[in-house]
């Protein structure tokens, strides 16, 4: 067993049973063969996503069935049996339907957090105890890490390009230990050279950037299903018309591309879109400026009463955590006040807690109440 193999079930005895997770891609490959490698009895899955009438250019990349076929034959390379599991019903209602609501509700949602929080770490944990699987396994850059207490904690992967904690946050806490993440102490690079060194095919497979489901834009997408209605756009300070549109769904907060102002020489952001009179109010970048958030439905992995009065918060996954300090925080959802204002803070989008390197849980990010010109 290689020193990295150890690191990556630290506090896990090999001989275990683990349903792995495999979405065909080069991560989810080189955990099933480390986790292999290192003597546990190793059960490959795939979750079916995609419908019998698959539209083009939709599950082309990740969860396709193109890439079942490529899981298949990793397994078979490997030498672990592989199942294709059917979450078709699980992933219509969990993903996209609420992806769709709430965009007609003027939120910007992050797919990615359900799917992961509802289907992946929840629907999936209760197949692996159905099959008498000890743990399951994916391939998340995600630490693990069993503490002095002997609570299981997720830690920031120790690739700081590829973390993927963000998408975490709502993994059910009695979960945690049950959940193995064999490349989450690893760089992408060694990932790979690893995979070539097993002669795994998926080895130089591209990632896929987009959502799985969606074909095109995400605005054309939402225009198949929400209906388009003209509306104004209003300036925040003067409720002057300052342009029209076709429905709020097709806006988020922050954007300044696209508004078709009547004066186009303006530079104008979006600060606020009110669904029930379908308005869109933009303003100047210092009106995007949030100096604190409210969130919804949180989900804490700690107990409540550790919760440190001052933190890090992540509020989108490709921006870096700022300090903010809690206000106020309980099973209902918490209140943080930012160091420093921070940029577009949209609703629906997720808050997700740090101490340091530790994921501490999230919510989803609540609209602020701001004073609208009458």
């Amino acid at each position: 067993m290689t020193a990295t193999a150890k690191r990556t079930t630290q506090g896990i005895k090999p001989g275990g049973r683990v349903l792995c997770a495999m979405s065909g891609g080069v991560d989810s490959s080189v955990s099933a063969a480390l986790l292999k490698e290192q003597g546990f009895a190793v059960i490959g899955a795939m979750m079916r996503f995609w419908p019998d009438d698959k539209r083009s250019d939709t599950f082309d990349t990740c969860c396709s069935p193109d890439a079942a076929y490529e899981a298949r034959r990793v397994a078979e390379q490997v030498g672990v049996p592989f199942y294709l599991l059917d979450y078709r019903e699980q992933f219509q209602r969990h993903i996209v339907g609420p992806f769709l609501a709430e965009y007609a509700a003027g939120r910007t949602p992050n797919p990615c957090v359900n799917c992961n929080t509802k289907v992946k770490f929840d629907e999936l944990v209760k197949k692996a105890k159905m099959l008498g699987c000890d743990y399951v396994a994916t391939g998340h850059y995600v630490k693990r890490v069993e503490e002095e207490s002997g609570a299981v904690a997720f830690h920031r992967g120790d690739d700081p390009r590829k973390d993927q904690t963000y998408f975490l946050w709502g993994t059910p806490r009695d979960a945690l230990p049950y959940i193995l993440f064999p490349v989450g102490e690893m760089e992408k690079p060694r990932v790979r050279e690893i995979a070539e060194q097993h002669g795994l095919l998926t080895a130089q497979k591209a990632e896929s950037q987009n959502i799985c489901f969606v074909p095109g834009t995400v605005q054309d997408f939402v225009a198949e299903y929400v209906p388009q209605q003209s509306g104004q756009m209003r300036d925040i300070h003067t409720g002057e018309v300052v342009g029209e549109h076709l429905g709020t769904q097709f806006f988020t907060l922050g954007q300044k591309k696209g508004l078709g102002l009547f004066q186009s020489h303006l530079v104008r952001h979006v600060v606020h879109l009110e669904v029930g009179s379908n308005t869109v109010w933009v303003g100047e970048y210092e009106d995007c400026l949030w100096k604190g958030l409210k969130a919804l439905t949180p989900n804490y992995l700690i107990d409540l009463t550790d919760l440190p009065s001052e933190l890090e918060v992540q509020v989108r996954y490709r921006t870096a955590p700022v300090r903010a300090r809690v206000l106020h925080a309980d099973e209902h959802g918490f209140e943080l006040e930012f160091d420093e204002p921070q940029f577009a803070v949209a609703p629906g989008q997720s808050a997700v807690l740090y101490a340091g390197p530790k994921l501490l849980g999230g919510g989803l990010i609540a609209d602020h109440v701001r004073a609208l010109p009458v």
